[in-house]
């Protein structure tokens, strides 16, 4: 319609989820949005919906957008499992080390900020969490882990990936994030029978 302003509703989303990411929910008000998206505030609110609205719109496309890479680093499981974890942490190291983002995790810094949320916003974030438990414990018994050894490693795997995001924005280095993977996947790769060689760490066939 002539006169009428159009926007990009995923351009607008990104913008938003980037704003929520960077500066916390709490600490975003819908004037920062309304910055971050270049929509006045009544565009927001009809378009993109109330500030809880928004965030959750944000958290599902985060969730959905580094959820599909993860799945894909996991496919290869069943036949490689250690390689697939190394290859689900480097999709969290790879996102601490872009610069064009902002450090740690959109879902970590939601949970952690679970009591001044809304009760809508903290159990999706909630949600976001257990899924990333979900996949790491099927992949871990396609991987032939039995179950209560894939619930354990599930559990830790998930806690650690989480832990890199919070000590990257306290300014832990690339080289300490990774030394702490490396920790990881060690006791990962004990527990399958070390019957794999880690990629990124192999080493030479004992004589």
């Amino acid at each position: 319609m002539a006169g009428k302003k159009r926007f990009d509703i995923a351009t607008a989303l990104d913008a938003a989820m980037v704003q929520f990411w960077r500066a916390g929910y709490a600490d975003t008000s819908v004037d920062d949005l309304s910055r971050a998206t270049g929509l006045n505030r009544s565009s927001i609110y009809s378009s993109l919906g109330d500030k809880d609205t928004l965030f959750i719109r944000c958290l599902e496309r985060y969730t959905t957008r580094y959820g599909d890479k993860y799945d894909a680093a996991l496919s290869c499981a069943a036949d490689r499992p250690l390689a697939a974890a190394r290859a689900f942490f480097d999709i969290t190291l790879e996102r601490i080390a872009d610069p064009g983002l902002p450090d740690g995790c959109l879902v970590a810094q939601t949970v952690m900020a679970t009591p001044v949320l809304s009760a809508s916003v903290a159990a999706r974030a909630r949600e976001a969490i257990g899924f990333q438990h979900t996949r790491l414990r099927a992949a871990l018994k396609a991987g032939r882990l039995h179950d209560e050894a894939a619930e354990s490693f599930a559990t830790h795997l998930a806690a650690v990936n989480q832990s890199l995001a919070v000590m990257s924005r306290a300014g832990t280095s690339t080289e300490q994030l990774r030394a702490i993977v490396d920790v990881t996947l060690d006791a990962l790769a004990q527990t399958l029978g070390a019957t794999e060689i880690c990629p990124a760490k192999r080493t030479s066939p004992s004589a």
